[in-house]
């Protein structure tokens, strides 16, 4: 009797320890689940930006200046929670309801996610107008701590309602396309969601994906995205889930995996792959050609 109270007593010992450390593990999933069910929880990708391992795949950027050639301007716009939005705006040469929607890094909006947007103004013949939304209300990260801090504290609630100032800068009758790198390759897609029936393209560069099924199935345009086989913080299963999950939604995706690391289209990143970038602009630019011209 003595030894069955004992091996009792150890394994009721052990499942504790093992769930104490358990739950410990997963506290910030926990939390995270139940609070995104309500709509306030930070998305996985901002939880990750607190860590010191993800902070350590981004080096700081070089210092850059970027001055528009084609107009492209800071502007205000009005959003849905009262509080003013900002964003980098290219107007098209013509009047047009087509809108490609640029998504910063975890940096914020600096001049390097300016002089993308110019660039992918550029490759659509001035024909679409292009607005990159400034995600940290005028905050820009030089520094990897800083950047962690701004993407790990944005609140849920203002970044959708950033993007849909966006949204309803263009109106009911624009039709919008978006890109975004890192932290806006989540968004890109996020936005996408939100754009319901005007949706018409999504590039994501190595952003984590949405898993949800659910939500993938209100998904109204195809998908295509950039990543890295290097990549530890988006690593391939994650994206080999998000094709599966995409297929399971009825929804169209198509993926380029690249021999690179995270973040491998960022030209101030020393482990910046060339070779991968020009291919992964090709492919974005023809994408976002068909999509919007």
């Amino acid at each position: 009797m003595k030894k069955i109270l004992l091996a009792l007593s150890l394994l009721i010992s052990g499942t504790l320890t093992y769930g104490q450390s358990c739950c410990e593990e997963a506290t910030a999933a926990c939390h995270e689940t139940k609070d995104q069910a309500k709509g306030l929880a930070p998305d996985p990708m901002q939880l990750m930006a607190s860590t010191k391992e993800f902070q350590a795949m981004h080096v700081e950027p070089l210092p850059f200046t970027f001055v528009s050639k084609a107009g492209g301007e800071m502007i205000k716009m009005d959003a849905p929670d009262g509080k003013a939005a900002n964003g980098f705006f290219i107007k098209a040469k013509n009047p047009s309801n087509k809108y490609l929607l640029v998504y910063q890094e975890w940096w914020g909006l600096n001049d390097y996610v300016k002089q993308e947007a110019e660039k992918y103004y550029n490759e659509l013949d001035g024909k679409v107008n292009v607005l990159a939304l400034d995600m940290y209300d005028g905050n820009v990260a030089t520094t990897r701590e800083d950047a962690g801090k701004y993407m790990s504290q944005a609140k849920p609630e203002r970044l959708e309602s950033i993007m849909k100032a966006g949204i309803n800068y263009g109106g009911p009758k624009a039709e919008f396309a978006s890109i975004g790198w890192c932290f806006g390759g989540m968004l890109s897609l996020k936005s996408a969601l939100l754009e319901g029936s005007q949706a018409v393209g999504c590039v994501m560069y190595y952003g984590r994906p949405e898993q949800d099924i659910d939500k993938l199935k209100t998904l109204k345009t195809d998908v295509i995205g950039f990543f890295g086989k290097k990549d530890k913080g988006i690593p391939p299963t994650v994206v080999e889930q998000f094709e599966k999950n995409m297929k399971m939604a009825g929804k169209k995706i198509e993926v380029k995996m690249y021999d690179a690391d995270h973040a491998f289209a960022n030209p101030s990143n020393p482990i910046y792959d060339e070779a991968a970038t020009k291919d992964a602009f090709q492919h974005s630019s023809e994408y976002l050609k068909k999509k919007l011209l």
